[in-house]
């Protein structure tokens, strides 16, 4: 069989092909190690997330066992009691 010789044009196009391939692979390649990034820093955001959570109920119950139920200001640091309901007195 005969070999042939591709002209310089064409092998051009095969190698800009494959260039561009690589590029793309390259590129997917990094886009996939930014998600895992993400993806690993949204873990932790949730970690964060969950721990706070922790705390608050912690300091909720913590407030609640040394005032009672009410409401706090922020601003002033006053704390006001719920009212209690009155029962009607049975006759």
């Amino acid at each position: 069989m005969e070999k042939k010789v591709l002209q310089q044009e064409e092998l051009n196009k095969i190698q800009e092909l494959r260039d561009g391939f690589s590029n793309l692979t390259n590129i997917v390649g990094n886009i996939e190690m930014q998600i895992l990034s993400l993806e690993l820093e949204k873990d932790q955001i949730k970690e964060d997330l969950k721990n706070l959570k922790l705390k608050e109920i912690n300091l909720a119950e913590n407030l609640k066992n040394a005032y009672g139920d009410g409401n706090i200001s922020l601003e002033t640091g006053e704390f006001t009691p719920f009212e209690k309901e009155q029962t009607q007195p049975t006759t």
